[in-house]
Formats: structure tokens, sequence, C-alpha cells
């Protein structure tokens, strides 16, 4: 049996209601002023405040947290993680206002990347992926969801699987692996549409009989996959035991998040472009809605609508949507800063919409997402005063250290074992 005291905390922030957590509830969290935790194996076993020595037993690790703040392990539950090559040769032509149509029928775009991503080797693509987790590991990120979408065949998507399965095996971080082959139509499909979703739908069955993906995802958008065909893959998925996510409403409201919620989607995913019909009706479900500013950020576009979805009593998460073309960092800690800055989320907010709402999402709310006794160790320590600077002072690694499972995988911004 292995102990851990953390002391000299100045205080603990976490969120506190039941999940999914709503609307007003979502500011309603716990602070504990000068407080410790003990650590007994990967779980939580006491929560204290004031003196902290009569808890100290022999052979226990003690760690002096300096007077860093604590909220639980940041859990980023809409990631591209793995993919091979990267797109900074199409950044001048963004900002210089090309349309991505004119960039995708140059050869760029997400047609580049899927390129990239079938010709990369499976370890090629572990250790491009292995980099970035890395970095996301420094940001405090203890949990991930990792979406495939860029083989746009059976061949390349199982390859992204496997290596994010083989990294959930070998690397601090949780990983949760979800399946997007409904991601793009691939340029040798431009006009046999509908063979392309019924190869979807047969390859759904495969993924699911090797065991490499918890979720199935489609992107439902206009130039992509419409609502009914949405439905219609996202029907076979959930008749196959998958659980389902949805890119919807990021450009054009066409229904695909009335779709997601008459099937009980965990998420709606983006929601720039989300109707005020659709969010009551959101208001009404278990469905979180998955909000992703730093998109929005790069490619200076609207921001999804988050006070007014909050007001209405909606379920909200933050997540990063890493990938090469619309989000490339792995800077989570700067996705919920600007989560305050441009979606006028309170840091309060923010907290519950980077923890206890994406744990729910990923059916893992019962073991993590808050500082609670029996719960996962998953912590992180920020060098600030309060969870206000952590949102109001931006661009930076707040970070002091991580403990993943009760154990210290972070400490003075390095990773363990870097030298």
């Amino acid at each position: 049996m292995m102990k851990t005291l953390i002391y000299n905390i100045k205080a603990i922030y976490t969120p506190k209601h039941k999940p999914p957590v709503k609307g007003g509830l979502m500011a309603d969290i716990d602070c504990l002023e000068e407080a410790f935790v003990v650590i007994t194996n990967d779980c939580i076993s006491y929560i204290g405040q004031g003196d902290y020595k009569p808890f100290i037993e022999q052979e226990m690790v003690l760690y002096d947290a300096s007077q860093a703040i604590v909220i639980p392990g940041l859990i980023d539950a809409h990631t591209h993680l793995v993919f091979g090559g990267s797109r900074e040769s199409e950044f001048s032509k963004k900002i210089a206002g090309v349309p991505y149509l004119d960039i995708l029928k140059s050869g760029g775009g997400i047609h580049y990347t899927v390129h990239q991503t079938q010709r990369a080797t499976e370890a090629e693509l572990y250790q491009q992926a292995l980099k970035s987790l890395n970095e996301m590991l420094l940001f405090g990120v203890t949990t991930l969801e990792v979406k495939s979408g860029y083989g746009l065949n059976l061949d390349t998507e199982m390859k992204q699987l496997r290596v994010a399965k083989a990294l959930n095996e070998h690397h601090p971080i949780d990983i949760h692996m979800t399946y997007l082959g409904a991601h793009a139509l691939p340029k040798e499909f431009e006009n046999q549409r509908e063979e392309y979703i019924l190869q979807v739908i047969q390859d759904l069955k495969i993924i699911k009989q090797n065991g490499l993906a918890e979720y199935a995802d489609v992107f439902c958008e206009t130039g992509v996959f419409t609502a009914k065909e949405t439905e219609m893959i996202l029907t076979q998925a959930k008749d196959l035991g998958f659980k389902l996510r949805v890119h919807t409403d990021e450009i054009d409201s066409i229904g695909g998040t009335k779709v997601a919620l008459n099937l009980g989607a965990k998420t709606v995913d983006h929601l720039m472009a989300i109707t005020d019909e659709d969010i009551a009706l959101l208001a009404q479900s278990n469905t979180i809605a998955n909000l992703l500013p730093s998109t929005s950020f790069f490619l200076n576009k609207a921001y999804a609508p988050a006070r007014k979805m909050i007001e209405q009593g909606v379920a909200v998460m933050v997540s990063s949507d890493y990938n090469p073309g619309s989000t490339p960092s792995e800077n989570y800690q700067l996705t919920l800063q600007i989560a305050g800055n441009k979606l006028r989320m309170l840091p309060s907010e923010i907290l519950t919409a980077a923890t206890i709402n994406p744990a729910y999402s990923l059916d893992i709310s019962d073991t993590t997402g808050s500082i609670e006794v029996n719960k996962k160790a998953d912590l992180l320590l920020l060098d600030c005063p309060n969870l206000d600077y952590f949102i109001y002072h931006y661009g930076i690694n707040h970070t002091r250290a991580v403990f993943k499972n009760g154990k210290l995988v972070v400490n003075q911004r390095k990773r363990i074992g870097d030298n």
C-alpha cells in the first residue's frame, strides 16, 4: 500500500454537484482553504483542512504544494490526437483570406492530412502523437477523448485507433477512443456518396469486433453529411453498442442536434450555429453541449453562444478540438482562458466544464472529474493565488505538478523521468 500526503495547499476548488451539471449550478463549486489531501494507492482517502501533521504515517510520501491551488485533473473530451504531417503551409493562405475550398482544391485541407496519415507508419503516428500527449500532460490534462477520422478508409482508421489504444496502455493520460469514419467524403468517393456511407456502416462492425472504440461520431454539416445520413450511420452505431458523439452546427444548423438528441448522444460538439429551438431542446436533455472556442479563435469565426446556453439550463463542457487544421495547439489551459474571454464563462463554470461534465460525457464521473474521497487521485496543482487568476492570466502554463492515479507524473512543470 502506497500513501501520499499533499500538504500546504492554498485552496482546493472542485465541482460539487452530480453531473450533468446544468445552467446556474455550473458556477456553484466548493472551495476548501488551507487544505491537505491523503492519497492511498490511486485514490483519495481523506481531504482535510488545517493541521495535517496528525495524518503523517511512516513511509508515507510527503509533497509540499507550496501554496499552490488544486483542481481536478483536466479532461479534454474532443481531440483529433493521431494524424500525420502538419498544415503550416496553409497558414499564410488562410490569413490572406484564401477560401478553404480553394485550399482544398489545391491539395490542402483535410485531404492533405488524410494523405499524410494514410502514408505514415503506425510507429510514426505513435511518435508524433506521443509528443503532443506529453505536452498535454504538462498543461494538466489527465484524461483525453481521441477521434480517428483522418483515414477515411478502414485500414487507416484502424491504424489511428490502434495508436490511440497503445498510447492509452503506455502513457499516464487515460484515453477514450471514438471512431469518426464519417469525418469527410474521401476524394475517391466524390461521386459514390451512398457507397461510402454504407462502407462506414460496415466498418463500424469491424471496429466494434476489434474493440477499438467506445464511441462513434459523424460530422453533420453543410457539404459533409446530412442529418438523414447522420441518423442512418449513428442508428447503426447505437445498435452495435457504440455510444454517440456528434460534430454539428459548426457552420449551419441542418438538424444534427435534433438527430443527436433523438438518439441519446453523449455530446453535441461545436454549436456555433445552434438555433434557439435546439438550445431549448438541449436544456431538457442530459446531452452535453461541447464547446470548442480554440477553433473559433484560430479560424476567426463566431463563438458558440455559451451564455445563452447556460442561462437556459444546458450542461456545457469545453474541449480543445486539437487537430492540424483548425486547432494546432496542445495548450488546453489556453482553451479554457479563451472560454472565459470569448464565451464569457465564469472561472467556476469553466472548472465544471473542464472536469465533471466531460467526465460524465465519458461515463467516468463516478471515479473522476471532482476531488472527493474514494475518487481517483487525478489532481492538478497550479501556481495561482486563486481560480480566477488561472483564467485571467492567459497564455502561460500555470502547472506546478500533476498527480495521475495517485502518482506524481509532473513536477515543477517537468514530466517525471525527464532531465
